[in-house]
């Protein structure tokens, strides 16, 4: 590409014919230059976007002609991924669950491996209502650093839709007020901001509680290693992913905290780092004698949530 005096290089297909073909092999040619690790798929779900179409559609039509604003907004999209800003944080969305979540800075974007905790809390909540009589209080959940909501707005949609909306009450608490307003926006968004109360707290609430499920994605990254992380994590709140020294810190003090938050028979489902399975283990058996800490693994067959319970 030919230098210009005003943005250092031409702007992406400036003088292609404007089909979606063209400019999704300009903008993969770009971002492949900038080091993106997945150029092409980057630029098909940014055209996507700037075109009002799903992705597979634009693969589908190279032939297809791209408006001018449309294209526009495609190229500084691509300019905005260039530098390594998120793909999701320049859509505004990302898919968690099956479910599209509205996502910005306020908070972390929602990973894949997440989902696993959900499937079990899921798996959990329908296990306990099986067992219960029809008389059953609804059971407590409280979904800790809840971030963008993620977590437990996609529990509280997939409950619903099998029928268990109203056997629960939900508390998602987060010390960020930014990201409650997000969590709150994507509760809204999928009908279920009935089914959830947040709550601004370091953790928990101060009052005494006592949940059937605690659940939490805590920040687990390592110190140490912040500034090895991809520079896309850069653009994310350092707060939801720095996780102190060991990266168990804050993971350390809910632990701490359980004897108190957990009803008898509870269960928290904790999500852990991929090399932390030994470490959460070893933390929960010196901090809480004769409880119990079983490392359930992700779709890699990675360490990825701790299930923790008395007993």
């Amino acid at each position: 590409m030919r230098a210009t005096r005003a943005e250092g290089i031409e702007p992406i297909g400036a003088d292609a014919v404007q089909t979606t073909g063209a400019l999704l092999q300009a903008g993969a040619d770009r971002l492949r230059a900038s080091g993106s690790d997945t150029p092409r798929l980057d630029a098909e779900l940014l055209l996507g976007t700037a075109v009002g179409a799903g992705r597979t559609a634009v693969v589908a039509h190279p032939e297809a002609p791209v408006g001018p604003d449309a294209a526009r907004r495609y190229r500084a999209d691509i300019e905005r991924r260039a530098t390594g800003e998120p793909v999701a944080y320049i859509r505004g969305l990302k898919e968690f669950y099956g479910l599209a979540f509205g996502v910005d800075p306020r908070a972390l974007i929602p990973r894949p491996e997440t989902e696993r905790l959900v499937e079990l809390a899921e798996a959990e909540v329908m296990r306990r209502l099986g067992l219960a009589s029809p008389s059953v209080e609804p059971l407590r959940i409280v979904d800790v650093g809840t971030g963008s909501g993620a977590i437990a707005v996609a529990l509280a949609a997939s409950l619903r839709r099998r029928g268990a909306g109203e056997a629960i009450e939900m508390l998602a608490t987060d010390v960020s007020p930014e990201a409650l307003h997000l969590a709150r926006e994507n509760a809204v968004s999928h009908a279920v901001a009935d089914r959830i109360t947040f709550e601004g707290a370091d953790l928990l609430p101060d009052r005494p509680a006592a949940f059937d499920l605690v659940l939490a994605n805590l920040p687990y990254v390592r110190h140490d290693a912040m500034a090895r992380l991809p520079t896309a994590t850069t653009f994310e709140p350092a707060l939801a992913l720095d996780g102190g020294a060991d990266g168990l810190e804050i993971v350390d003090r809910l632990v701490d905290l359980l004897p108190v938050a957990l009803a008898a028979a509870g269960i928290a489902l904790l999500e852990i780092g991929a090399d932390q399975g030994d470490a959460i283990v070893t933390l929960v058996a010196s901090r809480l004698s004769g409880w119990s800490c079983r490392v359930e693994l992700d779709l890699a067959g990675l360490p990825r949530v701790a299930s923790i319970s008395r007993g």
